[in-house]
């Protein structure tokens, strides 16, 4: 028996009525009518209201209660009165009459936020007064949430045959793309460990040490910038990896577990589409979507045009199509009937977004209006209309650029537009993969060969391909994820063999001693006959996100950093003393 309480809150209902029990919890409000004393009690899992009257000899000492004390109560369940009765709380047909009281705890005077409000009180007081933050109903459900999808995920991934496992924090520092988090060694003076980015080499070592399929929900560390959909320091992402895989055998896995989790915490209004999820190779998604991380909810596509205006007597296009831009064309669906302000609205952003405006085409009684349509060859208007099977009831929008530009505006611009004509449903969750990365990319500024995405990544065609191909035009077996326009993870079929590993570096100027250097126990165990394997990491934080309708990525962890890498809370980062500091051997400037 508990000494504190006979029940949850959320347990008590109709069938307590008579009963005299105890209970416990901090109390979320009080309400003192004269005659009778009215408190809301709230534990982890609901609310119940006590009550009692002024006859009472111990309402004096009750009313002096304030929100947030911590109280203990023993009284009678009654049932409430019709009117009275509230439908949204478990315990919402009953009330407990109070017959004795124990206060437990003392709340100061005054809170730095109320709990029992959902007032917006800023990041800086809800993260240095974290503990009060996650008493609000919305952060339970958040916290609460979390915990529900991790077991499931946990009851998923055994039922497939996955071992969990742990890999270490404490490690060497690795080139994943990020900057580490470095901790000083006080006994080898001069050297340092690194907090993981990701479990990458010690998941790959699982595999040759003859683990068929390991997963964990792993912390990973990135010194790195935040913004909305990512934490700076610390995230958890359900690291996965499997034998013998290849890539649809990895995306297959991926693919149900999403589904199945999404599917079973999503909001009623809410829909996942179906299995298998559309799938885009990296070039498709950047000529429809302008990214590799579209948003399947909005209907708007590029339409690459460049070709109609070619002799369309544009003659601002045709010079810059002489350069090597290209010409995209957005149709801007439902948009029949939009004035032209519509349209100037949308050319004014462009000139806020840096670009020198959004040229467009609109129609009226068929007639083609708007500053290109005065100039553009009616013939080549016509064919360009005809061949793209475009609708004259909606407008249609052009960007004209040098191809990384138009891609990376156009994706905006489908956005943007998306949004201004309504065509974005928020009740759906829309999953994709997007395939077929290249391996490499040119640095625009020094022209170096460097890895694109994942150095670990197997090379489609293997050692042939990178021998005799342009490493511009090699693929590798890399993939995301992506859900409503946020890519939720990134995997790949990763390179098992060393002569293989020993080229792919060499291309991106990394030597064998450097490989030797940067990976040495994965080059090593390489050796030895490790099986073709592959994983994934879908990233846990914004999966929540994204369950919980949240745009903030903080608002689904405990106890996050704010956007400078602070945490308000526990005042992190800190100065060190003198003493530790020479322990370490580290000096400051």
């Amino acid at each position: 028996m508990n000494k504190y309480r006979d029940l949850y809150l959320k347990d008590i209902n109709k069938s307590s009525i008579g009963k005299t029990i105890t209970v416990s919890g901090w109390v979320n409000r009080s309400r003192d009518h004269g005659n009778l004393l009215f408190i809301d009690l709230r534990d982890s899992t609901s609310l119940l209201q006590c009550v009692v009257d002024n006859s009472s000899a111990i309402f004096e000492n009750l009313s002096k209660i304030k929100n947030e004390d911590v109280i203990q109560i023993t009284g009678e369940i009654t049932e409430r009165t019709p009117e009275t009765i509230n439908p949204n709380l478990e315990s919402g047909e009953v009330e407990l009459q109070i017959k004795s009281f124990d206060l437990l705890s003392h709340c100061a005077n005054s809170l730095p936020l109320e709990v029992n409000s959902e007032n917006d009180y800023g990041e800086e007081i809800r993260l240095k007064y974290r503990y009060l933050d996650l008493r609000r109903e919305k952060m339970q459900k958040n916290i609460k949430l979390r915990h529900f999808v991790i077991n499931f995920v946990r009851e998923f991934m055994n039922g497939e045959g996955f071992m969990e496992l742990a890999t270490p924090i404490l490690t060497a520092p690795s080139p994943e793309g990020a900057r580490d988090y470095l901790v000083p060694s006080r006994i080898h003076k001069g050297f340092f460990y690194a907090l993981p980015q990701a479990p990458q080499q010690f998941k790959q070592l699982y595999i040759a040490s003859g683990i068929d399929k390991y997963f964990q929900i792993a912390p990973c560390f990135r010194d790195e910038d935040s913004r909305a959909d990512r934490s700076p320091g610390e995230f958890y992402q359900i690291d996965m990896e499997m034998s013998f895989a290849t890539q649809e055998d990895v995306l297959d896995i991926i693919s149900r577990l999403l589904f199945e989790v999404f599917n079973k915490f999503k909001g009623k209004q809410k829909s996942v589409n179906n299995l298998p999820f559309p799938t885009f190779t990296f070039k498709e998604s950047m000529e429809q979507f302008g990214c590799d991380k579209p948003d399947l909810r909005n209907p708007l596509r590029l339409k690459n045009v460049t070709e109609f205006f070619k002799g369309s007597g544009l003659q601002i296009f045709e010079k810059l199509i002489e350069k090597g831009a290209i010409v995209n064309c957005i149709e801007a669906s439902k948009s029949q009937g939009k004035p032209r302000s519509f349209y100037d609205n949308l050319n004014k952003w462009a000139i806020d977004q840096g670009k020198k405006g959004l040229g467009y085409i609109n129609f009226e009684n068929n007639e083609a209006k708007g500053p290109l349509a005065k100039n553009f060859n009616p013939e080549k208007l016509q064919e360009m209309i005809d061949k793209n099977n475009f609708n004259k009831a909606d407008g249609l929008l052009f960007i004209c650029d040098m191809p990384h530009e138009s891609y990376d505006f156009g994706s905006k611009v489908i956005s943007k537009a998306g949004q201004e004509l309504g065509l974005i449903d928020e009740n759906k969750y829309e999953f994709c993969w997007i395939v077929d990365y290249p391996m490499y990319e040119k640095d625009p500024i020094t022209g170096k060969i460097d890895f694109s995405h994942n150095p670990f990544s197997m090379p489609q065609g293997g050692m042939e391909t990178l021998t005799n191909s342009d490493p511009l035009n090699v693929l590798a077996y890399q993939y995301d994820i992506v859900c409503n326009g946020i890519e939720l993870s990134s995997g790949a079929i990763r390179n098992h063999r060393p002569d293989i590993m020993k080229k792919a570096f060499e291309i991106a100027g990394y030597n064998e001693e450097t490989i030797k250097s940067k990976f040495s126990a994965l080059f090593e165990a390489f050796h030895y006959g490790v099986p073709p394997h592959g994983g994934c990491a879908p990233g846990l934080d914004r999966i929540i996100m994204l369950l919980s309708d949240n745009e903030n990525i903080r608002e689904v962890i405990a106890f996050p950093f704010n956007q400078r890498a602070q945490d308000l809370m526990m005042n992190a980062p800190v100065q060190v003393d003198d003493k530790q500091l020479k322990e370490l051997n580290i000096k400051k400037n």
